[in-house]
């Protein structure tokens, strides 16, 4: 189950176009007013930004997301560059940041070593006299980050949600979704066929022959395809209490018995356990079976990809091609790979994240926007309040309880009140990239596992760091997140319209708040714990309007023949309705209280239903289309707009939409949930 609901699945963006909205209103440079507002809303929004921002051959998307994820990226730059300049004391956070920033970007050594870093793990793995030998090996890769026939986290208790539990997951698939191995459709064969001669690439690279790297090959696809048969599937997943089994670690001993769980859990240094949860049952058997069943030979060919592909980004640039020219290429139709200070920038914040994010507040973000946030969030949450007593298909017992968990939110803006630290990591530059990467793995490992295991959660950790332009709702702490990241045009303008404002941060905090109330989040009471507080009648009321939510998106056509699947991204879909809607309301309120007139020709409900479409403006590749409709809980953001906003009466008068419009929906037949 995916616990944090993010709001984006990609990186967000800023334009100087969209700067210009704080004075004079909006925009009409990024529309398209050829369009009309009832055919094509998307179109007529952000069809001029669009135009403006046509994809690059680094880009597989591009929209304002990314735009405003290519500023912050270089402000980030600036931040490690500073620091990389610096003659640092050894083990200091400057040291540790401008010490791996300079080894991701050593071309000239990378290249020399080639291989050689990773070397020494696959001799390792071939070095295994029997499976007990290798099971031993497998075990201690779990430490350095790979993820082999299974992965194992510590995060909350969804049914005792103070603790933090020790949960043992799918995993072991590559491509990370069922529907790659399994699925004959011409796309999915396209990217089958990319990904063996990928797997072919990686093991020539290292010296095999062409013979042996495709005899290794085939043993990969059979096992990872295996695995993939028995996987759930990217919307079983969503199932809340059908990924949860949890049981004492006896029973997992018992029921599990062809895993080594001691040897597996002792290897990555966790301490004795009393209780674990499985959340996937029929995965981890067909696991079990895969290790009896499969020979000692296919079973290191499996391992040694598995550290090719994990090690691939860190090794010279014949590697990296061969990992993009899979990944970014044939899986996302990128056409060129990123320049290598912007994947140097990625390395640091995927390891001293939190460093930089102190960095980054105490130069970019100011107090006052956290204090209009704060305001802007209490607005939404009254908002939500108001349209909580105002639906006529919730008993007043559940409306009560629905007002105790909204009154129970925990609301975190910016940054985190404590820092995490990095004692205990070293960053030596006299070994290899590849090399430092392990330590910094081990580290995050050993880490999580002193924080958490057999101890409470801590509702304070932040599950983003500051920098991040996303936010999230976690279901467990029933907190919302809003990094200082997001808190910048063209979501956030501090002294911006409230039209503008309310349209765009406005409807992401109605968003991470709705998550609270969408079909997961609903599962779950005010402590965090997965428990029914509705009572009969209104449970079947309320699925009852999620499912006119999963027709009306599985009814989208995104390219022919590919519909978004509704199920999957319901919570998604319901969140933006819920942030459109409590967004709007809020946004009344502050209208009557502090009016505000026609502005370039639009009044303020159309400004702000024009800032929320203009969020969502954006170029795709087909090949990104079709991952993130398989993969993602998300919509494409045409239809985060096209097909979310014809469901909003507001949206209707604001713009004079009439039956006839291509997205006139008649009232009986709009979704109506909050």
């Amino acid at each position: 189950m995916q616990l944090k609901q993010a709001l984006l699945s990609a990186a967000l963006v800023a334009t100087s176009a969209f700067a210009q909205t704080t004075l004079k209103g909006y925009d009409k440079s990024n529309m398209d007013l050829s369009a009309r507002p009832g055919q094509d809303f998307y179109e007529y929004a952000g069809g001029g930004w669009m135009k403006a921002h046509p994809l690059t051959a680094e880009h597989a998307e591009f929209g304002q997301f990314h735009a405003l994820d290519e500023a912050n990226r270089k402000r980030i730059l600036t931040l490690i560059e500073d620091l990389a300049k610096q003659k640092a004391v050894q083990g200091s956070l400057p040291q540790k940041i401008g010490g791996l920033y300079r080894l991701a970007m050593d071309s000239v050594r990378l290249n020399k070593e080639g291989a050689a870093p990773v070397r020494p793990v696959l001799a390792t793995i071939n070095g295994a006299k029997d499976k007990r030998e290798l099971f031993m090996t497998m075990s201690r890769l779990s430490r350095l980050g790979l993820s082999p026939f299974l992965e194992i986290g510590v995060y909350a208790d969804i049914k005792n949600a103070k603790m933090n539990l020790v949960q043992i997951n799918q995993g072991g698939i590559t491509l990370g979704d069922r529907d790659y191995y399994v699925n004959d459709d011409e796309a999915t064969v396209k990217i089958r066929e990319g990904y063996k001669k990928y797997i072919q690439q990686l093991f020539q690279l290292v010296g095999y022959s062409s013979a042996d790297a495709a005899k290794k090959m085939q043993d990969v696809l059979a096992i990872e395809t295996r695995i993939a048969k028995a996987s759930f599937s990217s919307t079983e997943l969503r199932d809340v209490e059908g990924n949860y089994h949890k049981m004492s670690y006896d029973d997992l001993l018992r029921d599990f018995p062809g895993f080594d769980w001691n040897a597996y859990l002792l290897q990555q240094n966790f301490p004795a356990i009393t209780e674990v949860s499985v959340n996937q049952l029929e995965p981890i058997h067909e696991v079990e079976k895969v290790w009896s069943e499969s020979s000692l030979e296919s079973l290191k060919n499996y391992l040694e990809f598995q550290v090719l592909d994990d090690a691939a980004s860190a090794l010279s640039d014949d590697f990296r091609r061969a990992n993009f020219d899979f990944y970014g290429k044939v899986m996302s139709g990128s056409q060129q790979d990123r320049p290598r200070w912007k994947r140097a920038v990625g390395t640091v914040e995927s390891v001293l994240g939190m460093a930089v994010g102190k960095m980054y507040v105490e130069r970019y973000f100011p107090e006052s926007s956290k204090q209009r946030m704060l305001q802007l969030v209490k607005n939404l949450q009254v908002a939500l309040g108001e349209r909580i007593d105002q639906q006529t298909w919730m008993s007043a017992a559940t409306k009560a309880q629905a007002h105790e968990k909204l009154n129970s939110f925990y609301v975190k803006i910016g940054y985190p009140e404590k820092w995490r630290s990095y004692d205990g990591l070293n960053i030596d530059e006299s070994l290899s990239f590849y090399e430092n990467l392990q330590r910094a793995a081990a580290f995050a490992n050993d880490d999580m596992i002193q924080r958490k295991v057999n101890k409470p959660v801590d509702r304070d950790e932040w599950g983003m760091t500051p920098q991040t332009i996303n936010a999230y709702y976690d279901p467990t702490t029933n907190e919302i997140c809003f990094p200082a990241g997001i808190l910048q045009p063209p979501f956030f303008m501090a002294d911006g319209d409230d039209a503008l404002n309310y349209g765009a941060i406005g409807v992401v905090i109605g968003h991470e708040i709705t998550h609270g109330f969408d079909d997961q989040g609903a599962q779950f009471d005010k402590n965090g714990n997965l428990r029914n507080w509705w009572t009969e009648q209104d449970k079947k009321n309320f699925e009852q309007r999620t499912q006119r939510m999963v027709k009306t998106f599985d009814a989208v056509e995104v390219l022919p023949g590919l519909h978004v699947n509704g199920a999957l991204t319901c919570g998604e879909n319901i969140a933006d309705h819920g942030g459109l809607k409590i967004a709007y309301q809020a946004f009344q309120k502050a209208q009557a209280q502090n009016p505000s007139t026609v502005n370039d020709g639009f009044t303020p409900e159309q400004r702000f239903f024009l800032a929320y479409s203009l969020v969502w403006a954006g170029n795709a590749r087909p090949e990104a289309l079709r991952n993130r409709v398989r993969t993602d809980p998300h919509s494409p953001g045409r239809w985060r707009v096209n097909a979310a906003l014809p469901q909003i009466d507001a949206w209707y008068k604001a713009f004079n939409i009439k039956k006839g419009d291509k997205l006139f929906v008649p009232k009986s037949k709009r979704v109506d949930v909050w």
